[in-house]
């Protein structure tokens, strides 16, 4: 299987029907919510080295595709989900990790989650421990 690069399009790729985010794209979905690259990788969870590859479109000169996992994330993200649990969406925090306000994460701030015992549960309420 040959790597896929970044710069083609969706139209491009073996697989046509697999969505595609390139390099732009991600660089304008950090963009829009407000992010700069260290903010971006400390909510997905990625070294800043990682959020900068993937705005450039390869490494070492070696095409770098978004992965599936992350292209998911970038959309919970931009839906104001910040985590979840396995059965609970955890609201993302309304400020960055460099403590500005955020922008554009609080777009679905009416949507309600069940919690396990069905009831409605609060996205934004602290989490309760387990002990």
């Amino acid at each position: 299987m040959q790597p896929v690069d970044a710069s083609m399009n969706r139209t491009d790729r073996k697989n046509k029907e697999a969505p595609f985010m390139g390099p732009d794209q991600f660089r304008a979905w950090r963009k829009a919510l407000g992010l700069k690259q260290k903010d971006a990788a400390e909510r997905l969870g990625l070294k800043k080295r990682m959020i900068q590859y993937y705005e450039k479109g390869d490494r070492n000169g070696r095409p770098v595709e978004i992965p599936k996992a992350i292209r998911l994330a970038c959309y919970a993200l931009s839906n104001g989900i910040g985590d979840f649990d396995g059965t609970t969406p955890v609201r993302a925090p309304l400020e960055q990790p460099s403590g500005k306000p955020a922008t554009g994460v609080d777009s679905n701030k009416d949507r309600q989650w069940n919690d396990r015992s069905g009831q409605a549960a609060d996205p934004v309420a602290p989490r309760r421990s387990k002990a």
